[in-house]
């Protein structure tokens, strides 16, 4: 008996010991684990004027002066041709970060991404470019033509194929239209390859600088301020670390109003990238009708409608809501 009385307290004790012992232990490796869950970011972005705002922001050394305070050390980014290949890496899980069409990830959406647009980047800013030996009037006059532009579900192939549809021309039937990425659509049109490009700026420039082909059809024309290129960023990032996208949507408006105000020194910092001629990107700035934007309310209403036509065509099987698409939360918190 007396034995039993001693031991019950000893036992008691020894108990609770552990209990907090555990605690403090499993403590020790949440906060490890969480010290170690982001020190790093990838990013995606293609080649286009539509996005200098990721380049600008990497220029300048923004993202580490804005980011590392939150933890973050090292920085990748991926170029990808189109949204398309780029969308695919987002959903296998490689970007944290999309500078990208609103139509691509429309299509990534509805395939399971998981992934929120938190900001716009431009409108507009597409042309379409045919070699000088065909007349243009209208868009029938496209008929019996072989057309390159952006994989299907990429804003350019959205844009193309709604139009065509909404005047009269058949874009299964009445022109050929083959999915390439810009330096192959550059290619393929001077040779004589193709007939005609859709394509972002500023390669419908490079392609008139060479002499074969002329613009013909501004994409403002094809729809009026139409959404383009956005910032993308996973729900993963959005759900575990909301002060990082904070940070990367307020580092996004600073980089985008630079650019408003130091156009040419935008143009450099693209052309540096890319290895272009800088008066052939400047003079793509001064034609395209595009405009860099950054409020994502202002793409709301054109991205719903991209979701619409993508139904329309096929390319998804149901038709996202703003819910779906958007988290507008993060720019609505800046101080404007």
């Amino acid at each position: 008996m007396n034995t039993k009385r001693i031991l019950k307290p000893v036992s008691v004790l020894l108990l609770i010991t552990f209990l907090v012992a555990a605690v403090l232990v499993s403590g020790c490796a949440e906060k490890e684990e969480d010290d170690e869950a982001l020190t790093e970011l990838t990013f995606g972005y293609q080649p286009s004027t539509h996005q200098i705002a990721y380049l600008t922001a990497k220029e300048k050394g923004w993202w580490e002066e804005d980011l590392s305070p939150l933890g973050i050390e090292k920085f990748n980014d991926n170029l990808f041709p189109t949204g398309a290949p780029e969308m695919q890496s987002m959903l296998a899980g490689d970007l944290d970060v999309a500078y990208v069409g609103a139509a691509p990830v429309i299509s990534a959406l509805a395939s399971g991404l998981d992934a929120k647009i938190v900001a716009a980047s431009q409108i507009e800013g597409s042309d379409l470019v045919l070699r000088n030996e065909f007349p243009y009037e209208g868009p029938q006059d496209l008929k019996g033509l072989t057309l390159a532009t952006f994989p299907p579900g990429t804003i350019q192939d959205t844009l193309l194929r709604n139009w065509l549809k909404e005047n009269g021309v058949d874009p299964d039937n009445d022109v050929e239209i083959l999915p390439m990425g810009p330096g192959d659509a550059m290619t393929a049109i001077s040779a004589g390859q193709i007939d005609g490009a859709f394509l972002p700026h500023p390669a419908p420039t490079l392609i008139e600088s060479e002499g074969d082909a002329r613009s013909v059809v501004q994409s403002g024309d094809i729809l009026a301020n139409h959404a383009c290129c956005v910032v993308a960023v996973s729900g993963k990032l959005i759900r575990e670390h909301p002060e990082v996208v904070q940070q990367i949507v307020e580092t996004h408006v600073r980089a985008t109003n630079y650019n408003l105000e130091n156009i040419d020194e935008a143009a450099q910092i693209f052309a540096d990238d890319q290895d272009w001629d800088v008066e052939l990107v400047r003079k793509s700035l001064a034609d395209w009708d595009g405009a860099w934007v950054a409020d994502p309310s202002m793409i709301v209403e054109p991205t719903l409608e991209y979701a619409k036509v993508q139904y329309n065509l096929g390319y998804i099987n149901t038709e996202l809501t703003e819910d779906d698409i958007f988290d507008l939360s993060f720019y609505e918190a800046l101080d404007q």
